[in-house]
């Protein structure tokens, strides 16, 4: 494919043993996951690999996270590509020769083909270290599952100390063709935040409720309620999505009982959107219990914000690729309501994150989160070829 990658970037190739060892990688992380700020295994191999290529490596950041540095022969920027590290709490459903051997903890996101791409891009990178401008950053990063992984490396300044001034990322998407990507300019992903309620009432008898105040009454009121907050109260053209997903109260037939707790989820995509949810859930919250004579205590936990991809970049990378791969399998990519915290490099840097799809029949095709997850293999040739293109070119032509 000469020439496919446009005007100085040279065929992205890649050796038959790089994409064995990219694979056999894969399913190591598969078959070893750690869950957010343990991965201490998955860390390990990380800084190894990157040391044998001659990076400069860095561990411990963000507690478990690794940063591999290789400086380039000519001037440049300094680009960061990131790939996420953790697992979920989740116990894995297949039956692959790789599956999770960790009870209750399995990749159900595709944070170990991130890795092993990463670490494949890496491998390609020092193979041709001598066409590298500026420096390159591979940061690998724990705790993206909600534990705000790269919220802790943000805060503990590892931007400013390797100089980072762009960002990318790619996620694995289970809904999306193999090895299609896909970008979008602007808001990418939604905002996260938690809300965790306590509503006491007064316990009593089932036979005699008049006696009581009924907790599980009150927080019924409530879900059905907290959804007039979006339908209502939300411009209808602007996303928003509150859902109560575990409720918690009572211990058998004919016992009110004197509490319930509810745990729940926020998103939106617009920050002045999100900024308001907290008050708006606790006026509902306030009102139903007022009603019925219940008190409650309410938790908002401000958690991840919205990914917004940097536009200059986006258009970058989606050149990029199309020069790599070809315009048909290039797409722009819609919004989605998952989060990610991607956003906190993105609120501090110019970044894109991209999509890399990995579905090539119905079972590489279950939604991300289940306990039958898993890619198609395939996509990964995809993911280390664009992630070695954006490492080799990016550092000279990312405005």
């Amino acid at each position: 494919m000469p020439g496919a990658n446009g005007p100085g970037m040279p065929t992205l190739e890649l050796s038959r043993p790089l994409l064995d060892e990219v694979i056999a990688t894969r399913r190591d992380l598969h078959a070893h996951p750690e869950l957010g700020f343990e991965e201490i295994r998955t860390a390990g191999i990380v800084a190894g690999r990157l040391r044998e290529l001659g990076y400069d490596v860095h561990e411990g950041i963000g507690v478990t996270g690794v940063v591999g540095v290789m400086r380039g022969v000519r001037p440049g920027k300094t680009i960061m590509l990131r790939a996420d590290m953790d697992a979920l709490p989740l116990t894995e459903e297949s039956a692959h020769p790789y599956a999770s051997q960790v009870p209750g903890a399995m990749h159900a996101c595709g944070h170990d083909g991130h890795v092993a791409i990463l670490l494949g891009a890496a491998r390609a990178v020092a193979e041709r270290s001598s066409e590298l401008a500026g420096r390159l950053v591979l940061c690998f990063q724990p705790a993206e599952e909600g534990k705000g992984g790269a919220k802790a490396m943000v805060e503990e300044g590892m931007l400013d100390r390797f100089g980072v001034e762009r960002a990318f990322g790619l996620h694995l998407f289970s809904q999306l063709p193999t090895g299609v990507l896909g970008f979008r300019e602007g808001p990418f992903y939604a905002s996260s935040d938690s809300i965790e309620i306590r509503i006491d009432g007064r316990g009593g008898h089932g036979a005699a409720p008049h006696l009581s105040v009924d907790p599980i009454l009150v927080a019924a009121e409530f879900v059905a309620s907290v959804q007039k907050v979006v339908s209502r109260q939300v411009d209808p053209i602007e996303p928003a999505v509150v859902t109560i997903g575990a409720i918690h109260g009572g211990t058998t037939h004919n016992v009110i009982p004197s509490s319930v707790t509810l745990l729940g989820t926020v998103r939106a995509f617009n920050p002045t959107v999100r900024e308001r949810m907290a008050e708006r859930i606790e006026r509902v919250l306030r009102g139903v219990c007022e009603t019925s004579g219940a008190t409650y205590t309410f938790d908002y936990q401000w958690r991840y914000p919205v990914t917004s991809n940097d536009s200059a970049q986006t258009q970058y990378a989606k050149l990029l690729a199309e020069r790599t791969f070809g315009s048909e399998r290039v797409f722009a990519s819609e919004k989605h309501m998952g989060a990610e915290d991607f956003s906190f490099f993105a609120e501090r840097v110019p970044a894109c994150m991209f999509l890399l799809g990995s579905a090539s029949d119905p079972s590489t095709s279950f939604p991300h989160h289940h306990g039958k997850f898993d890619i198609d293999e395939a996509a990964l040739e995809t993911g280390v070829r664009m992630m070695t293109a954006l490492a080799l070119n990016a550092p000279e032509r990312a405005p």
